[in-house]
């Protein structure tokens, strides 16, 4: 089931809280690290969580202690189908499986049958899908290792929020671009640059910069010296990521 873009005209998000409920990068001393994204994103219509992490329990753990209700979660958007990014979804359909899923069509079926075995919804993207009023998929992006990216339409601009950007965060962000109109006021999450090469960050780094992105918060699979990278480029419009780390429209100033 595919949903087209919603018209430009449906108001933006005046208000947006992005919190990191899942990651090997630490910012919280509170909670647990393992190695893996997810995020809870408020503020739209639905409230979403984007990603599971690697463990049911710990995810679980970790919005406890962040005073966030695994029951007040609309919808699930897994990124890609590898273990650090999906291994937690299970934990969380035994406490909440009356959300929506949305992954991509090329996840196994056997996944989507453990998924639906919970009673739990499951929407298959292929092309740009709507998630809800201002909140996006990007479809299927790569040839390899098959992505999709959430993109937030705000009073802003946008905000993106990636997974592992397997297909490079380059690429993801040009095909934002090239989706939504408007300027890139955030790209966060996992950047998988941990192996690059200083020549692969700084070509990553300009093509934000030549697009216009005016904040980055790069965490998970990013590498400390592309994070260090971007420090440099970006100054004080490099956030820090990591587990607990909570990040508003309002912080963006």
């Amino acid at each position: 089931m595919e949903h087209a873009p919603r018209p430009a005209e449906t108001p933006a998000l005046a208000n947006l809280t992005i919190e990191i409920v899942h990651d090997n990068c630490p910012f919280d001393g509170r909670l647990r690290t393992a190695w893996g994204f997810a995020a809870v994103v408020t503020g739209p219509e639905k409230a979403i969580l984007f990603d599971t992490g690697s463990d049911g329990t710990l995810l679980l753990e970790n919005m406890a202690s962040m005073e966030i209700d695994p029951r007040r979660i609309d919808s699930v958007v897994l990124s890609h189908v590898h273990a650090d990014h999906t291994g937690g979804l299970v934990g969380f359909l035994k406490v909440n499986p009356s959300v929506e899923v949305f992954l991509l069509e090329s996840f196994p079926a056997r996944f989507k049958e453990t998924v639906r075995a919970y009673g739990t919804g499951v929407v298959e993207v292929e092309l740009p899908t709507t998630i809800c009023p201002c909140v996006h998929s990007t479809g299927r992006v790569g040839r390899r290792i098959h992505e999709q990216t959430l993109v937030v339409r705000t009073v802003r601009g946008l905000v993106v929020l990636t997974g592992c950007a397997h297909p490079g965060a380059d690429r993801i962000v040009e095909q934002v671009r090239a989706l939504h109109e408007g300027d890139i006021v955030l790209v966060m999450g996992g950047f998988h640059l941990g192996w690059a090469t200083d020549s692969r960050i700084e070509r990553v780094i300009r093509t934000f910069k030549r697009l216009g992105v005016q904040y980055v918060a790069p965490t998970h699979c990013t590498g400390e010296k592309a994070q260090n990278l971007f420090l440099k480029h970006f100054g004080d419009r490099c956030l820090a990521g990591g587990v607990g780390k909570t990040i508003a429209l309002a912080d963006l100033k």
